[in-house]
């Protein structure tokens, strides 16, 4: 599924026309695309945790 998400992010920018497109592949877009937010979403989440660690590491 990570290369399908891959493949469709690579293809697909933010304000493209969207005229041409069916509705399976907007629908397609939609959950690759929420598929990619959630990813950054953990990314984040994971940076806070170790920013946290760290801070935490050097107060004193």
């Amino acid at each position: 599924m990570d290369d399908d998400v891959a493949k469709v992010a690579r293809t697909h920018e933010i304000g493209m026309g969207l005229d041409a497109l069916s509705i399976d592949e907007l629908e397609h877009r939609i959950e690759a695309l929420k598929a990619e937010i959630g990813r950054l979403e953990r990314a984040i989440a994971a940076k806070s945790a170790s920013r946290s660690a760290a801070d935490a590491v050097f107060k004193f």
